[in-house]
């Protein structure tokens, strides 16, 4: 099948408290009465963005991670969002791609924003990789990501059709979160789902939201208003974008380059 029914999840998110979110995750999951393949959460979906790592950090046999393994049984539908992870005693943004079946894999956050001082408390990332789901390839990042066009750049050795972002982006950038999500899609010919939360988090910052989906041209196909927490679900066409990259294949002149890590 080439349609592809994704779900993303504009939510406020309750500082440091993830009792309190899992359960209000669980009634927006409940609400959602379409079929979906993929849901997607935001990052630090169960705390906010914390750098108390050591005080609010799981295992992958936690809670949060256990939580995801329920949630995407019961909706029959791959999940991500990202977590704190403890692993080896390294701390991680990881965002995890749970299947309903319980098998997972997971994404590290490789550009940890400094501003914040995330760099201090967590391990950034080393390795990109492409998720697969009924015949698409799904390349997964994390917020601060989406400022490095290198770091996802569609090319011969790391192609995909769906470019994900999951974030925690403040309302004094929204601008650039908007015009660098629609960037991604023109520039990668590719869907851009960005996922990002509401509400003010625990250092004072507002995050308006402003989630997204943008089609292989670049034109946002979502509705999200600032500030709103909402569901919505989007059924995409892979036939129809794999047909306008053979139309106009730019990425026949892109240039060569090697990541250095």
């Amino acid at each position: 099948m080439s349609a592809l029914n994704i779900a993303l999840l504009q939510s406020d998110i309750a500082w440091e408290n993830p009792d309190k979110n899992l359960e209000a995750f669980d009634q927006k999951l409940d609400q959602i009465n379409s079929p979906c393949d993929l849901i997607i959460l935001p990052e630090m979906f169960s705390t906010g963005f914390t750098m108390d790592a050591r005080r609010h950090a799981q295992n992958m046999e936690g809670n949060s991670v256990s939580w995801m393994r329920n949630a995407a049984r019961r909706k029959d539908a791959v999940i991500c969002g990202s977590l704190i992870i403890e692993d080896e005693g390294k701390y991680y943004n990881r965002l995890i791609w749970m299947q309903p079946n319980g098998a997972h894999t997971h994404y590290d956050k490789r550009h940890l924003f400094r501003l914040a001082g995330e760099e201090k408390f967590y391990t950034a990332g080393t390795h990109q990789w492409i998720m697969h789901l009924k015949g698409w390839n799904i390349c997964p990042l994390i917020c601060y990501d989406l400022r490095f066009p290198v770091w996802s750049r569609r090319r011969k050795d790391f192609d995909y059709d769906l470019l994900v972002f999951v974030a925690n982006w403040p309302e004094k950038r929204v601008f650039a979160w908007t015009q660098l999500l629609a960037a991604r899609a023109i520039e990668n010919q590719c869907f851009v789902a960005g996922v990002n939360r509401t509400g003010i988090d625990g250092n004072h910052h507002p995050y308006t939201g402003d989630s997204a989906m943008h089609d292989y041209t670049g034109k946002k196909i979502s509705s999200f208003s600032s500030f709103e927490e909402k569901t919505e679900v989007f059924s995409l066409d892979i036939q129809e974008m794999k047909e306008f990259r053979q139309q106009l294949p730019f990425l026949n002149d892109a240039d060569d380059f090697k990541l250095i890590i």
